[in-house]
């Protein structure tokens, strides 16, 4: 079955722990999840499962929709300020377990692809980051920029993945739209190895978003390849 996966967690919450104690990290997460699931209802996806302070979601099983991927999205924008990673896939569902504990949920490359996605908010400073097969199954147009191209687990082929900012505003992301414009010429010149044209266009993204951390983490990634030229065969 194809489907839209949605895995969130979190940001900081081992410090949170220490700072609430076992009663007030319970009452937290019991708020928390009821506040997540229902942005996730909403758009009638279904819930899979939590753990721990995560939570994984699906749009198109049991039912499909022409917009899954949509919903996904509108649902991950309603439950930021949180990391969450979307992938859209072919993924096996079924009662899956022992005879004694059977639990309906859905396994696969998919599933991996948006659970690695969720743990690379923390990498590229993003709130919301989803695969290339996600945004070529969206029918609605949300403010975007691709930020990299990464190798997953087990497979050889590199998957483009998107940062969304349609939640952004003026004062949470100062000149989004130059900023934008900027690091996609930057991104290009640096797969071309202009390694000093992308450090030049990274960093004007940085003179008008100092928080910008993609921009900083291609700076420092330009930077390093022009001392250590890589071979012929880059990627």
């Amino acid at each position: 079955v194809e489907a839209t996966v949605l895995f969130s967690d979190i940001r900081g919450f081992t410090t949170l722990t220490e700072q609430l104690g076992a009663q007030g990290t319970v009452n937290l997460l019991n708020e928390y999840f009821t506040l997540m699931v229902d942005c996730i209802q909403k758009e009638n996806g279904m819930l899979d499962k939590f753990i721990g302070d995560a939570i994984m979601a699906a749009f198109g099983i049991p039912v499909t929709h022409e917009d899954d991927a949509d919903r996904a999205v509108r649902s991950a924008i309603a439950m930021i300020n949180i990391g969450i990673g979307l992938n859209t896939d072919t993924v096996v569902s079924g009662n899956i377990g022992s005879k004694k504990q059977m639990n309906y949920t859905i396994i696969g490359d998919g599933v991996n692809l948006a659970s690695r996605l969720e743990s690379a908010c923390k990498q590229y400073g993003a709130k919301l980051l989803i695969s290339e097969f996600t945004v070529h199954k969206l029918q609605g147009t949300y403010r975007k920029r691709e930020i990299d191209r990464v190798v997953v687990k087990g497979k050889t082929e590199p998957v483009g993945v998107y940062e969304i900012l349609a939640f952004h505003n003026e004062e949470s992301f100062p000149n989004i739209t130059e900023v934008l414009g900027l690091f996609k010429d930057g991104l290009t010149a640096y797969r071309q190895r202009n390694w000093d044209g992308a450090i030049k266009l990274f960093s004007e993204c940085v003179e008008l978003n100092p928080n910008d951390k993609p921009s900083h983490l291609y700076i420092e990634r330009a930077e390093h390849l022009k001392a250590n030229p890589p071979p012929d065969d880059w990627s």
